[in-house]
């Protein structure tokens, strides 16, 4: 039998993780409600596919399902879809390119 470690059942624990901690919950829930803001300097599509590319290199399965459907209603097409998810995984490969070299300095430090 194999783990699942994302099951979309799982949500239904978001329920009573607010009831556990309420503040930091809430305060969770508030930061969350940033991306669907109407009356930013940044469009809604915008947000969306910001909030989607971050979600691709924070790999949360959730998160992309999410912002992938929020982006489509706020007008976003397949090739902005794809555009973003590409974007994340430019950053994510600097990322890696710089650390990279910074693992090179602590060898050379060592």
């Amino acid at each position: 039998m194999s783990e699942h470690y994302h099951d979309v059942a799982d949500l239904r624990l978001l329920k009573e993780m607010g009831k556990l901690a309420p503040t930091d919950f809430n305060a969770w829930v508030g930061l969350d409600k940033i991306v669907g803001r109407e009356d930013g300097a940044i469009p809604r599509k915008y947000r969306e596919l910001i909030a989607l590319a971050v979600a691709c290199t924070t790999q949360c399965p959730y998160c992309i399902e999410v912002h992938s459907k929020a982006a489509k209603r706020a007008g976003a097409s397949r090739e902005e879809i794809v555009e973003s998810s590409l974007l994340a995984a430019a950053l994510r490969a600097g990322g890696a390119a710089t650390h990279g070299a910074m693992a090179l300095k602590f060898y050379d430090q060592g």
